[in-house]
Parts: structure tokens; C-alpha cells; sequence
């Protein structure tokens, strides 16, 4: 139980029908609270980096190492993944420093020019064991917006997988990215075209502004990987907040970031035993 394939966790859970997690990290201690997360439920997890977290810390390999080391550290399997890279340059480090899978974002592309650069970071990731994510049908943006009319077709989906050779493919189902209200409505019946036609895991991306109910539906239609990065980073703030009510005069930062750690331990562990259905917990 240490560092694990992304691809082991991913075909297992779409071998089974389940749901495998991946959360985001924001910075070491999002990272370490996650993981306790998953070794509360005793399920695995796959933890993500974005370019923008990358942007943040200055460069990948502070922020890199320091999840890998985590997540080698852990009793449960994790994986560790580049989440929403538009970046070929910076797909191709991931593969290098260790990630066990990237997700190359060309969807701001001309398709043509989607598909060229989504097969090159491919070809590399495979031929050094990585498993790829790629998007067609662009997810809704980062201000929160929803946007119902963006949606994947599935004729298109199907012929994208089939020349960049991805192994998994974020698409576009209703969801929004920085959703704080959990109201997105998702189209269940092409959630299962989709899955019909590309054959490959699908990933759900935005997935904080999706119910519960709407979740476990999402992925009895074909959904897989579930991306989840705002509704834990609310825990984690929230509890930053009330540590810092609480205690005013408080100055050693790790009191407060300690707090908002253990904030998000309980829900990624509700919510990735919610996806995994606790049948992972029963693998020997």
C-alpha cells in the first residue's frame, strides 16, 4: 500500500462499474489530509496537481516531490496525477519526475491541433508507463459559470480516443469547475452514449457542484475517475476560519493549517467511499 499507477486504480474501478476519486492539491497539507482521508476509508485515491497549483508553487517539482513522498508514505494505494495541463512541456515533466498519469488539455484548441498535440504527449507518457487523460468538449470555465449548453459528442469523442490513443477522456456532461453550490444537472443518457462509444473510462470533471445523488447516478451511467477539487477546499477553509475565530491572537500558522487539514479528512473519506462503494476496501 505506497504509491500505485494511476492506471491500476482507474481500469479497476471501471472494471467494477465504481467510482475512483481524485481530489486536488493546493499546497503539502491539502495533500496530507486527503490522504488521511482515504486511509480512514480504507479506499484508494488518486491525488491531482494542476498547472495552476504548479504556477503557484513556483515550478513542479516542489509540489511534485513533495505528493509523491506522500503518497508513498501512505497504507492505502494513491496514485498521483497532472490535472488540466495545457502545457505539453509540463505533461512531459510530469511523466518524467514520477507521475503515475497526466491529463494533456488541448481543448482550447482547433481540434486538428487537439489531436496532434494530445497523441505526442501520449506517445511519450506510454513509452515511460504513464496512463493519459485527455478532454474533448470544453469542461465550464473556472469563474463557476454554468454552462448547460457545452456538451461532447459522442461520434467525435469516439474518433478523438481513437487517433491520440488515450486510455481515459474528460468530457463534457453538464458539469462546471468552481461550482460552490452542488446544483449542476447532468445528461445522464449521453453520460451512457459516451461510455458506449468511446470505451474507455470516462472522467467527470467539476464535480463540486454535483449532488450526491447526482454523483453515484453519474457513474452507474459510465462515469469513472470523479474529480473534486472546491467543495474540500471549502472544508479546508472553513476550518481555517473557525480555528481562527476561535483563537484571535493565535500567531504560529501551523495551528490554523493544522485545523483546516483536519477539516477535510472526514468528507474526502465520505465522499471517496460514497464513489468506491467501500468494495476497494474488500481487495487483497
Amino acid at each position: 500500500m505506497t504509491l500505485v499507477a494511476t492506471r491500476e486504480l482507474v481500469e479497476r474501478a471501471a472494471a467494477r462499474g465504481e467510482g475512483q476519486g481524485a481530489f486536488n492539491v493546493v499546497h503539502v497539507e491539502t495533500a496530507e489530509g486527503l490522504v488521511a482521508g482515504a486511509e480512514a476509508a480504507g479506499v484508494p485515491l488518486i491525488l491531482q496537481i494542476s498547472e495552476n497549483c504548479v504556477k503557484y508553487h513556483g515550478g513542479l517539482e516542489p509540489i511534485g516531490v513533495a505528493t509523491l513522498a506522500i503518497a508513498r508514505a501512505a497504507s492505502v494505494p494513491v496514485a498521483v496525477h497532472l490535472d488540466h495541463a495545457e502545457s505539453e512541456e509540463l505533461a512531459l515533466a510530469a511523466v518524467d519526475l514520477g507521475f503515475g498519469s497526466v491529463m494533456y488539455d488541448g481543448a482550447h484548441l482547433p481540434y486538428e491541433q487537439n489531436v496532434a498535440a494530445t497523441a505526442r504527449v501520449a506517445q511519450y507518457a506510454h513509452e515511460r508507463g504513464a496512463f493519459v487523460e485527455a478532454e474533448l468538449g470544453e469542461v465550464g470555465g473556472k469563474d463557476g459559470a454554468h454552462a448547460p449548453g457545452v456538451r461532447t459528442d459522442p461520434g467525435e469523442a469516439r474518433a478523438f480516443v481513437e487517433a491520440t490513443g488515450v486510455d481515459a477522456l474528460a468530457v463534457a456532461v453538464g458539469s462546471s469547475h468552481a461550482m460552490t453550490e452542488r446544483s449542476a444537472a447532468l445528461d445522464l443518457e449521453l453520460i451512457t452514449r459516451l461510455k458506449s462509444a468511446v470505451g474507455k473510462p470516462l472522467v467527470l470533471h467539476g464535480s463540486s457542484g454535483v449532488s450526491d445523488d447526482l454523483l453515484v447516478a453519474a457513474i452507474k451511467a459510465g462515469m469513472t475517475k470523479i474529480n473534486v477539487s472546491t467543495h474540500v477546499n471549502g472544508f479546508f477553509t472553513r476550518g481555517v476560519r473557525q480555528y481562527l475565530d476561535a483563537n484571535p491572537e493565535v500567531v504560529d500558522s501551523r495551528k490554523y493549517i493544522q485545523a483546516g487539514r483536519d477539516a477535510l479528512v472526514m468528507e474526502s473519506a465520505r465522499m471517496l467511499t460514497l464513489f468506491a462503494k467501500v468494495h476497494f476496501a474488500k481487495v487483497t
